[in-house]
């Protein structure tokens, strides 16, 4: 089983010159802090071409900060135990992401449920009427705001690939994005 969410053409050409972090369970178990770290550290590396520029270097930084950290955080709050790879590359022109996680059976289900809804329009249309339907409904889960906030907001570019894992509940689950970088030179 093997169904594809998004924007087909992102999810190949994650084969050039990438750099790969790996976030391990263990005794400190995974968690948000990590997440915040770890997008920290990557957008840290892939913003210091732009360092003589600082504004290119504070909006690229932002940019890759947050993709990375919505992307984490996603793979952290819905991941089955297990590690969570995460491989970035960039060109002069584009970042690129890959989050890779197993997910327990029952959240891939709701996931690619959700991802049915958030691409299916204009992601700034759903964006308004995802914070509507929050505003309404405060207590509602999975709401998708961070994909669309990247997709309106960032031109991000996502797809997920969901596939079979070794075990049989599990389903591995990648997630790709990708967001054009910009040079102004102010």
């Amino acid at each position: 089983m093997t169904a594809l969410f998004g924007t087909p053409d992102i999810a190949i050409g994650m084969k050039e010159s990438v750099s790969r972090v790996r976030l391990f369970d263990g005794p400190l178990d995974l968690s948000w802090r990590h997440c915040a770290t770890t997008s920290d550290f990557i957008a840290d590396l892939f913003a210091l071409r732009f360092r003589s520029f600082r504004n290119d270097y504070m909006e690229v930084r932002h940019s890759i900060g947050y993709l990375a950290n919505e992307l984490i955080e996603n793979a952290v709050k819905f991941r089955a135990p297990g590690e969570i790879v995460i491989e970035a590359s960039m060109d002069s022109d584009c970042f690129k992401l890959k989050v890779s996680n197993d997910v327990a059976g029952e959240n891939a289900s709701r996931f690619q449920s959700l991802l049915a809804d958030i691409t299916a329009g204009d992601p700034g249309d759903l964006l308004i009427q995802r914070i509507e339907s929050n505003a309404a409904n405060p207590d509602a889960e999975g709401s998708g705001l961070g994909l669309l906030t990247l997709m309106s907001d960032y031109g991000a570019r996502l797809a997920w690939i969901f596939s079979s894992a070794d075990e049989s509940d599990r389903i591995c689950l990648e997630t790709y994005a990708s967001i054009p970088i910009s040079q102004t030179h102010n």
